[in-house]
């Protein structure tokens, strides 16, 4: 799914940033349907927003969750929070961190950037979609 989608190199030849590559790739491997004009709503949450703060992958990750199971408002049941809960703290669990300046320390490399990063947020964005459809 989306995972492999990356692996491919999805996004690379655009030069699109962390947030930029789940959101766009995940329109296309989930066939989410989301207007050009909407995909560029990523576009500010790389290298952490700008400031190393949470990853851009794991801010476009909830962006996807939130597309595919909120019908509204996030108001109307608790299952975003739970979903996004889980994403978070798996992720973390694996990695280390949810923030993009220790991320980056420990993972990022002028040959791969942030490939790891958004590859493992990837990976289990695709274990809750898969588990959640």
């Amino acid at each position: 799914m989306l995972k492999d989608l990356l692996l491919n190199g999805y996004g690379n030849e655009q030069g699109y940033n962390c947030a930029e590559k789940i959101l766009h790739g995940a329109n296309e491997a989930y066939k989410l349907n989301l207007d050009k004009k909407f995909l560029k709503l990523a576009a500010g949450f790389g290298g952490g927003m700008g400031i190393e703060s949470v990853c851009g992958a794991l801010t476009a990750g909830i962006m996807v969750l939130s597309h595919l199971f909120v019908s509204h408002r996030a108001g109307e049941s608790t299952r975003i929070k739970e979903l996004t809960s889980e994403f978070l703290n798996k992720y973390e669990r694996e990695m280390g961190s949810i923030n993009c300046a220790p991320l980056k320390e420990k993972y990022r490399d002028e040959v791969k950037k942030c490939g790891d990063v958004i590859i493992k947020a990837a990976e289990i964005l695709d274990e809750i979609v898969a588990r959640e459809m």
